[in-house]
This record gives structure tokens, sequence and C-alpha cells, in this order.
């Protein structure tokens, strides 16, 4: 704005402050409940649905309601068990689901009573710990360690059964050494490299079980192992944790899940070295025929 001077000077010229603009009117808990209203609104929104009976229904299907349901569920209920037939009757398949669903069971344990055994090592009201450090750190060193998994080269048909028998022993130690040796030190140092080396497992063994499958069927191979993965884990837990089993105390438990571990590494290193054994039979007694033939073609000639 322009003014005159007192005396008649020339025109100054002042600055007004400039008007700020208006902040964005702020919504509030209305706009996140109206995206989360309208995400479950579409989200369970069918629109065939109400189509798809009476088609079934009329008149050139010649299918009763009763009959359309039955037809239904021997269909879904057949495919699926032909489904499952044929993917656990490939034998690869079937040993790294196994140790899936065994080792998952034994993870979880371990993971879900792992704070209470720190709590008896060292008070969290006695001393200053570490649990939450530690879990942040053997979950990222974790991640690293599955990313280094993809640079390794190896015949995971030949070697993958042996390979868990020798890590599942790996990790049966880190759990005996939490539980036995009672330094807080130590039962971190034991439980990143529980981590770590189940994260990188069960990388491999989710990737092997993948190889072995078309995509239709991952829903249902992944659905079964973990299904039987929690099902141990509710029986293991109602035997040595819950109080109407056993109700051991924290370091019985955890003696009792470096044994489980151990367990598994004892029936992967016998399954290992029977389908190596198994392997090396084979592939002599392909040699020896084909010695044999070379030598019939050779006094043929």
């Amino acid at each position: 704005m322009e003014t005159a001077g007192a005396l008649g000077g020339p025109r100054s010229r002042v600055l007004l402050p400039r008007r700020l603009p208006r902040a964005p009117r702020a919504f509030g808990w209305v706009l996140p409940t109206a995206v989360l209203c309208g995400y479950g609104f579409f989200a369970s929104l069918r629109p065939s649905e109400p189509f798809l009976t009476p088609y079934l229904l009329g008149p050139d299907k010649n299918l009763t309601e009763t009959q359309e349901q039955r037809v239904d569920i021997v269909k879904v209920v057949k495919e699926l068990w032909q489904d499952f037939l044929q993917c656990y009757s490939s034998r690869p398949l079937l040993c790294w689901s196994v140790w899936w669903a065994l080792s998952t069971c034994g993870y979880f344990q371990v993971i879900n009573y792992t704070q209470g055994l720190w709590e008896k090592v060292q008070s969290s009201h006695s001393s200053e710990i570490y649990n939450g450090g530690v879990e942040a750190a053997s979950t990222l060193l974790g991640a690293v360690a599955v990313f280094a998994v993809g640079h390794i080269k190896t015949s995971w048909a030949t070697w993958g059964e042996i390979t868990l028998a020798i890590f599942s022993l790996f990790i049966a130690a880190a759990v005996y050494i939490m539980d036995t040796v009672r330094n807080i030190w130590v039962c971190y140092a034991s439980y990143v490299s529980f981590r770590i080396v189940y994260m990188l497992l069960i990388t491999i063994a989710t990737f092997q079980i993948a190889t072995n499958l078309s995509v239709e069927r991952y829903a249902l191979v992944f659905g079964v192992n973990t299904f039987v993965a929690l099902m141990l884990q509710t029986l293991l837990t109602l035997i040595v944790a819950d109080a109407k089993g056993l109700g051991l105390d924290i370091f019985t438990q955890f003696m009792i899940y470096a044994g489980y571990f151990a367990a598994i590494s004892v029936v992967f290193l016998i399954s290992g070295t029977y389908s190596i054994l198994m392997n090396y039979w084979r592939k002599e007694r392909r040699r020896r025929r084909r010695k044999r033939r070379s030598h019939i073609m050779e006094n043929c000639a």
C-alpha cells in the first residue's frame, strides 16, 4: 500500500503481511470410518451370487435346490481330496511339508514362551533388559539371511533332507543352551541364532514346496501344513504347559522343546541318508546297464 509523506514528499510503500492459506480441514474419524465401511461393503459385494442359484435351478438345468447343493458339495470335496492325494504323493513335497509343519509348531512354542524364560533368567524388575531390541535384531538378521539364501547353489533334491537334519540339530542346540546356561546374554545370542536358522530354513522349505506345486494348489498345501502345525502346537501346549496337562516349569518346557527339535533332526537324518543311498544305487544301476549295453554292442560288432 502506498501513502504520501508528511511534507508532500514522495510516496512510500508499506508492505502488509500476506494472509497465510487456510490449513485443510481435518476429517477426524469420519474419513477413515467411511473408507473402512466402503472397503467392507465392496469386499463383501458378490453381484453374481443372487443370480447363480436361480440360473442353476432353471428349467433347462433340471436340478432341484437340494440336488444343486449336493452336487456342488461331492464335486468340491472330491476335487479337494484328489488334489490332496496328488500333492502329497510327491515324496519331496511330503518331506518338506512334514518339516514345515513340525518345525513351525516348535518355533511357535519357543517364541511364545521365551519371554517367560528370560524373566526367570533375569527379572525385568531388578535389572535392565533388552528383550525388545533382541526381537528386532533377530528379525532383521533373519531377513538378511533370507536374502542371502538366494545365492546358495546346491541340489536340494539330494541334500535337502540332510540340510534340514543338520540345521534342526543346530536349532535344538540353541534352545538347549538358552535353557541350561542361565545367562541373559547367552539366551539372547541363542535366541537370535535360533530365529535366523529357522527363517532361513522355512524360506527354503516354502520355495521347495512351491516348486512342486501349481499355483492353484498353493492355498491347499500351505493351508493343510499350517493347520497341522497349529494342531501340533495346541497338543504340545496342552501336554507341556497347560495346568490341565503336566504344567511343567519354564526350564523343563524348553528342555522338551530342545528334545523336540533333536527328534526332528534324527528323523530327517534317517530319511535323508536313505534318499542319498537310493539315489546312489539308482545311478549305479544305470551305469551298469550302460556298461552292459556297450559291452554287448562291442561283442556284436
